[in-house]
């Protein structure tokens, strides 16, 4: 007994299973810097969501994380997965259970000769405790193997959580930057219409005047009339948008979508790049990576099992007790009775059901690894596609605010000469639409380029912090 406690006891160590390493050596052909920016600087942006949208658009993603049905069901999904672990866990240990049972008989002895006492009877009485051990100890580690399965699967569930939390959060900034675009052009498309009315008024006048050398021909005054037309169907559909933009938000916030959400009225400025860091450190952060290996590292685990299979299993069972014929003589050793069984259990034929079971595993396993080169190469793909889109966006920003100078002088211009009678009213109307045109595209290139931004942070692995 002193030799077997010890022993025992290092089994028992040996049963506590442990997450599969990590196997993400198997993606191989990893750049050495990005090629599209010079920049490598370390570190990850955490508070991506108050650096570009600030206190406001942070409290809406705080809502959304809060009050998202999205976002339980993926919780749960982890606490699920906790839960099989654990319960993995506890089958490998002793299973041990106790007992009590008892019972009262009366037998009557039919056929025997009759006395004064009517037919013979007996009354027996029968008492009993139990407690019993079983145990299966993992001598090969195959259910270990198994456990360890089940731990990367909980741990790529709380990767896939990480990865809903940014992408709510995306999800969250881009349908504000659409609200707050709405009011903007909503803005441009009201002073935009009171350009255009002031025009149509002085080519009205022109027209009911007749001065046609002037400019004043029907032609150019329902052109003008046109433009205003326009413009008002286009500020009702920024509105249209605006609402619907609301709506989405008030969605994605787990809120009653009936548009009660307010915003600001211009869209933030561009932030500072984020730093992007090196290739190899998107591998140790991004949550979608970090879950496809926790998958493969799972299946992996489970091709060592397979492995195990074909392995001899050993079971030790134990029981200890008392039997009586008196309750009050249930706890007394004298009445003890007792037993100890091993068994050895070495699989040698089962029509093949085995060996067809680990060749679907290492179909699974194989499979596993090529989702996780293509999540691998498809994350390098985001970031290489945002950092370069970043660059020209840019570029187009400059050239268009350059335009818009332009065209705000020729169009300031074009009213001078026309209301001094030395212009025309194509001119005029031809400089105020392209006017209009760059101004509203200015807008919606300065919202694509914080689309694209967020776009960056989810591609470089940025986790969402609440902003300070």
């Amino acid at each position: 007994m002193k030799f077997f406690l010890p022993v025992l006891a290092v089994i028992l160590v040996g049963c506590v299973a442990k997450a599969p390493d990590s196997r993400i050596e198997a993606v191989s052909d990893l750049p050495l810097r990005w090629h599209s920016t010079p920049e490598a600087k370390a570190g990850i942006d955490t508070r991506w969501v108050s650096r570009v949208g600030g206190s406001r658009a942070d409290s809406l993603v705080r809502e959304a994380l809060r009050s998202n049905p999205d976002m339980r069901i993926a919780e749960e999904r982890v606490i699920r997965a906790v839960s099989v672990a654990k319960t993995a866990a506890a089958s490998m240990n002793p299973q041990v259970s106790a007992g009590l049972d008892g019972g009262r008989q009366k037998q009557i002895f039919v056929g025997f000769p009759f006395g004064e006492g009517g037919v013979p009877s007996s009354i027996s009485e029968n008492f009993g405790g139990d407690l019993s051990v079983s145990w299966e100890p993992d001598i090969w580690g195959f259910n270990r193997a198994g456990q360890a399965s089940l731990i990367a699967d909980a741990q790529a569930e709380g990767n896939a959580l990480r990865a809903a939390r940014a992408s709510l959060a995306a999800q969250v900034m881009r349908a504000w930057l659409a609200l707050v675009e709405s009011n903007e052009q909503i803005a441009l498309s009201r002073e935009s219409g009171g350009f255009l009315k002031a025009t149509l008024e002085i080519v009205r006048d022109r027209f009911a005047n007749a001065l046609t050398d002037e400019g004043g021909s029907a032609a150019q005054f329902r052109l003008a009339e046109s433009e205003v037309a326009n413009n008002d169907a286009v500020l009702a559909q920024r509105m249209g948008e605006r609402e619907q933009a609301i709506r989405q938000l008030e969605v994605l916030m787990g809120r009653y979508p009936k548009g009660a959400i307010q915003s600001a009225e211009t869209l933030p400025k561009i932030p500072p790049m984020p730093p992007a860091g090196l290739p190899s450190e998107l591998l140790l952060r991004r949550p979608d990576i970090l879950e496809a290996e926790r998958r493969f590292a799972s299946s992996g685990s489970l091709v060592k099992q397979a492995k195990l299979a074909f392995y001899p299993s050993f079971s030790i069972t134990a029981r200890g007790g008392t039997t009586t014929d008196s309750l009050r003589k249930i706890l007394n050793s004298n009445f003890g009775v007792w037993s100890l069984a091993g068994s050895v259990a070495q699989p040698i034929w089962a029509g093949g059901a085995i060996w067809s079971e680990s060749e679907r595993i290492k179909s699974a396993d194989r499979s596993n690894l090529a989702r996780l080169q293509s999540t691998v190469r498809k994350a390098f793909g985001e970031v290489e596609q945002a950092l370069i889109a970043e660059r020209f966006l840019a570029a187009r920003e400059v050239a268009l605010v350059k335009a818009l100078k332009s065209s705000i002088a020729a169009a300031e211009a074009a009213e001078s000469d026309y209301t001094g009678g030395t212009g025309d009213a194509l001119t005029l109307i031809t400089a105020q639409t392209n006017r209009i045109n760059l101004s509203t595209g200015l807008v919606s290139l300065r919202r694509l380029r914080l689309d694209n931004r967020i776009t960056l942070h989810l591609a470089l692995g940025g986790d969402y912090r609440p902003g300070k």
